[in-house]
């Protein structure tokens, strides 16, 4: 039995947390507001807390750390329903045991209340919030995921590698790890280990002394030596030359460089955070990456998902380029309809969030104003008709089966989990029209749970004229 503290607006679901807590035996306290959150706290110590991070008054972050403060060692899991990645970040670092969405599954958090009740670690103490900024941009779980393990990293002093394939983002996880960290003041350079040519690498990273050959006039700091007390950026590092990997080597083991054509050591102290698209298990195995530095680099180790297994994020991150590039250009922004969303949605994205930039920007410059329709992304994608899907033979006889026992009244959720996405959120979607937009109603059409529907429809980015409950 534990003590647990819940603070949110909404009185339905403090009285849904306050029922369920209870028949697990728990004693629940239950606050409005951060302010009152605060004073119940101070009156009897809970054992644990779960915070919405939108509160009137004080917002549940801010709550977050005043409690932080009165007990260093109270677990506290974070909800919202608007998060963004840098709230993820923010949430993380300061010691949330968790960070969950709105909706979320009920078993699912009370599965993350009871082991938080259960270990009940000492957290570490909170940090001053910094500037937000929404660079990086994911409500799926996959980058959820990646924002907690960003929080938990960032405040360390541990070299990181980043992995994932090409566009993926790895730089603007290297900017947030550096951004959140205690070098958030000090200097942030970047190093693209494949752009620069071997002959200039050692002396970009390293500098050099006069004299070390011919143009050298005078002693040039290099960008390591320039980031003294920052963070260093390593981009590309699977494609680093080995008599380099010996240098960057010797930085993490001594904390010092040494200047081409130098003699003497240079301590510095310095970061490194490092990225790959390359398999360097791989590469070590053949001998092209040195066992040691990757065992020096993959202290900790974050695997961006490529945009394909990013499907909940797709619209978010093509609405932001355009609002960002019509900024960017002058030009009004087009806006997506919803046909279009399904054929973004749709495409596997082998570049990744880059390719959906360039080609956001792209469809900025030739929309002359007006809303992207699918063919216009269609054309944009080259030539890849929204209409020219086929259900493949397992598919069409899950939907051949679905659909006869919804007409018998005999549909099953279960079914419904096998049809594929894209087949599903046309279904949901139809069954709202139907329903004049009534959840209850269209949940039991579908023969689904209505939390489950619910859970779709934010999943879907559905939206329909009327929210009746």
């Amino acid at each position: 039995m534990a003590t647990i503290l819940v603070v949110d607006d909404d009185p339905q679901l403090r009285q849904s947390f306050e029922k369920l807590l209870k028949a697990e035996g728990h004693v629940v306290l239950t606050a409005p507001s951060g302010e009152a959150g605060i004073d119940i706290a101070a009156a009897s110590e809970p054992d644990m807390a779960v915070l919405d991070v939108r509160l009137p008054g004080m917002n549940g972050l801010e709550t977050f750390k005043i409690l932080r403060g009165m007990y260093p060692a109270l677990p506290v899991l974070v909800m919202t329903a608007y998060g963004t990645t840098e709230t993820a970040i923010e949430a993380t670092k300061m010691g949330a045991f968790d960070y969950v969405m709105k909706p979320f599954s009920v078993p699912d958090v009370l599965a993350l209340i009871g082991r938080a009740v259960e270990v009940r670690k000492p957290v570490p103490s909170s940090a001053e919030r910094q500037d937000a900024s929404h660079a990086l941009l994911g409500r799926s779980t996959a980058m959820q995921e990646v924002c907690k393990q960003i929080g938990r990293a960032a405040p360390t002093q541990a070299t990181v590698l980043i992995r994932g394939e090409s566009g993926t983002g790895k730089e603007l996880v290297a900017h947030a790890i550096h951004k959140h960290s205690t070098r958030a003041t000090q200097p942030f350079l970047v190093i693209n280990c494949v752009a620069i040519p071997e002959t200039l690498l050692e002396s970009e990273l390293f500098g050099y002394e006069k004299g070390a050959f011919t143009g050298a006039q005078n002693r040039k700091a290099g960008k390591i030596e320039q980031a003294n007390r920052g963070t260093v950026f390593l981009d590309e590092i699977g494609d680093m030359p080995p008599s380099i990997q010996a240098k960057i080597l010797r930085l993490l083991q001594e904390r010092q460089i040494e200047r081409l054509g130098g003699k003497q050591p240079v301590p510095v102290d310095v970061r490194i955070i490092a990225a790959t698209n390359r398999d360097l298990e791989k590469a070590v195995s053949s001998g092209q990456f040195r066992e040691d530095l990757y065992y020096r680099l993959n202290v900790v180790s974050l695997t961006l998902p490529p945009l394909r297994e990013r499907h909940e994020d797709i619209t978010l991150l093509a609405e932001h380029f355009l609002d960002k590039f019509s900024n960017e250009l002058s030009m009004s922004n087009p806006g997506l309809t919803d046909r279009a969303k399904s054929v973004l949605e749709d495409y596997p994205w082998p570049g990744n969030v880059r390719e959906l930039g360039n080609m956001m920007q792209k469809a900025i410059i030739f929309s002359r104003g007006l809303p992207l329709d699918a063919e216009d992304v269609a054309s944009l994608l080259g030539g890849v008709s929204p209409s020219s899907g086929h259900l493949d033979n397992e598919t069409e006889e899950c939907v051949v089966r679905w659909v006869r026992q919804a007409l018998l009244g005999e549909a099953d959720e279960g079914l419904f989990e096998a049809l594929g996405d894209r087949f599903c959120s046309i279904v949901i979607r139809e069954a709202l029209n139907m329903t004049d937009g009534n959840r209850t109603r269209a949940a039991k059409l579908l023969g689904m749970s209505r939390p489950t529907l619910i859970a779709r429809i934010e999943k879907y980015g559905l939206r329909t004229e009327t929210t009746i409950s």
